[in-house]
């Protein structure tokens, strides 16, 4: 009879055991897990474009880092929601109108061209201070997870050519708001 009860014991206290390292070991993911966030990532990587009337001035081009994307956005004051875009990835990066090549860091390579002149011709004053070849000014893309390489292509015909050197082809999206394009490129195809 002793036996049974000490075998009886035994088990109780080994089923506790075993259930208590279960039910941690179950929480422990669920609790410790850092979160990931779900990044899309369908957005593709072909043209992109959307065409408005209306020209207006870039004033201000910048960039930021997000935990899905990196990002580049064209500040045109006055150019409403409906701002020209055209976004595509090349080979090589050209500026318009003379043609003249633009080495771009990177995997791939971004051309954008916003609806907006950099120049004011009827003030005969720069707007966005880009010079053709060269960097973004005020803009620093080292650290970037997506982002290699900023150039100013040209201001031509009331529109802008900027290029961004990406580590690959990724996939990217443009969003317009109110006064700007956005163009976010995302880290990853999938994550």
């Amino acid at each position: 009879m002793r036996r049974i009860g000490a075998t009886v014991a035994v088990l109780v206290l080994a089923g506790a055991t075993l259930g208590m390292t279960a039910g941690t070991a179950s929480a422990a993911p669920s609790e410790g897990a850092r979160a990931v966030a779900a990044c899309p990532t369908g957005w593709g990587s072909g043209a992109k474009g959307g065409s408005a009337m209306g020209v207006d001035h870039l004033e201000n081009i910048r960039t930021g880092q997000h935990e899905c994307y990196d990002r580049i956005v064209f500040d045109v004051p006055g150019g409403g929601d409906q701002i020209d875009y055209q976004v595509q990835y090349v080979d090589r990066l050209y500026a318009r109108p003379s043609g003249e090549y633009i080495p771009v860091d990177g995997g791939a390579i971004l051309d954008i061209r916003v609806g907006g002149w950099s120049y004011d011709v009827e003030a005969g004053v720069w707007t966005y201070p880009g010079k053709a070849g060269e960097p973004l000014p005020g803009v620093n893309v080292s650290g970037y997870s997506t982002f290699r390489d900023t150039r100013f292509g040209s201001t031509f015909e009331g529109e802008t050519q900027v290029g961004v050197g990406v580590r690959a082809r990724l996939p990217f999206r443009v969003i317009q708001l109110e006064d700007r394009v956005v163009v976010d490129v995302a880290h990853s195809w999938t994550r």
